[in-house]
């Protein structure tokens, strides 16, 4: 369906009267703050940064981090991330 098709069947579409529960929930929705909203910019901006990298380490690194994680008692990830914020 072309632009114009789709604009004309749009057009042809007829609008209702908001009915009470209507009113009610556009009241509700004007009374919300937006303080809790980010701007797409800022969204972009999370969405960018996943939170997850992949490494390739010398085998010898690899095993030292493993028994690091080993010895502390927690996973590999929690160890390799606590030795990254140092």
């Amino acid at each position: 369906m072309n632009k114009d098709a789709f604009e004309n069947k749009l057009a042809g579409i007829q609008v209702a009267e908001p009915d009470d529960l209507d009113l009610e929930m556009l009241d509700a929705a004007d009374s919300e703050s937006d303080a809790g909203t980010i701007t797409y910019e800022q969204l972009k901006d999370e969405m960018e940064y996943s939170g997850k990298i992949s490494l390739r380490l010398p085998r010898t690194l690899h095993k030292e981090l493993s028994e690091g994680a080993k010895r502390e008692g927690v996973s590999l990830n929690q160890y390799a991330v606590y030795k990254l914020a140092k």
